[in-house]
């Protein structure tokens, strides 16, 4: 599906766009448009790649013009912009609105407008699964409204659908490098809770799950990678052991502004209407319309399922020993 097509990438100069942009430059695609309100880090990915299929745009989500500008002759998008740091927006929460809903929303009509779009995947997070901080409240209303325009325009070629993602390991905000800091600054190492866990996804995990929702994805479907997850503790020992500082001092500090002690991938509500797909999990959308007047009458009836009494979550599923949090480490390169 990406022979010759031209694909925009919003967001596209962080880390999981660049590891995206590796990926998909081994595809067959005419042109992968990097849109991203950075300018210094376009230059140097501009100079770190300087391949011809590369193009950038400078230009904000928050800006409907500059989005609909970037989205001429585009035929796939795969959209990473976000504010991601929770602490930073439980102090701006409606930075994350402007950046995480509203841009979304642009993003959406621009593509609705541009008629060459043929298919949208949207990046979300465990955080947007019972959301307890202003990050993850954005990332969920991001998902609904990803979810009611792919509703409401159900004959429409063009199809939305999202993807939910663990932590990716390496990525910006991602607690390894600090960790690695730490430790190279000879600083006490810091954990939040011990007892905290999270998903562990690799940058090669998470890439496979964008390709997969390109290739199989529906109008509102949002696809989940089944992952481990990790306590704290086992992956700030992990990395402690591997840099041969079995002694290195460790500090507790509590949980952060916004911080759950376990992530959820998906909601008990979402696991009754989910299909299982190997690897990933597609949540399927709810496509009824408001006309209730049908149920009343009788023209249509509902069966029940049965209920479930847990979500996805970090500390429900498979947790990652020691010796395999320290194999994946070493695997994926990301500690030299």
């Amino acid at each position: 599906m990406f022979d010759g097509k031209r694909l925009l990438i919003t967001g596209g100069t962080g880390s999981f766009g660049n590891a995206v942009i590796k990926r998909f430059l081994n595809l067959n695609l005419k042109e992968i448009r990097i849109f991203s309100r950075d300018e210094k880090k376009q230059d140097s990915m501009r100079k770190k790649y300087d391949n011809e299929k590369l193009s950038f745009y400078l230009g904000d989500i928050r800006d409907y013009e500059a989005i609909k500008n970037s989205l001429n002759n585009i035929d796939l998008v795969f959209h990473a912009a976000a504010l991601k740091q929770v602490p930073s927006c439980e102090f701006f929460p409606l930075e994350a609105v402007k950046t995480n809903i509203l841009g979304t929303a642009n993003l959406i009509r621009g593509c609705f407008e541009e008629n060459s779009v043929e298919k949208v995947i949207t990046l979300s997070t465990d955080k947007a699964v019972y959301p307890v901080n202003a990050m993850g409240i954005s990332k969920a209303m991001m998902e609904k409204v990803m979810i009611a325009e792919s509703t409401k325009n159900q004959n429409s070629k063009l199809i939305l659908c999202g993807t939910r993602y663990g932590n990716v390991m390496g990525s910006r905000g991602s607690v390894i490098p600090l960790f690695i800091k730490q430790i190279r600054d000879s600083k006490p190492l810091t954990i939040t809770n011990p007892n905290m866990t999270r998903f562990m996804m690799t940058l090669d995990d998470s890439i496979e799950l964008v390709i997969h929702a390109f290739e199989h994805g529906n109008s509102g479907d949002i696809f989940v990678h089944k992952a481990p997850s990790v306590t704290i503790e086992i992956l700030a020992k992990s990395i402690l052991e591997i840099l041969g500082k079995d002694n290195h001092p460790i500090e507790y500090i509590g949980n952060r502004h916004g911080e759950k002690l376990y992530e959820s991938l998906m909601t008990r509500e979402e696991l009754l209407k989910s299909i299982d797909m190997g690897n990933f999990f597609r949540i399927v959308p709810d496509t009824r319309d408001l006309n209730y007047k049908k149920y009343f009458d009788g023209q249509v009836t509902e069966s029940f399922s049965h209920s479930i009494e847990e979500d996805y979550n970090s500390n429900n599923v498979e947790k990652l020993t020691l010796n395999q949090m320290k194999e994946i480490l070493i695997k994926s390169n990301l500690i030299s």
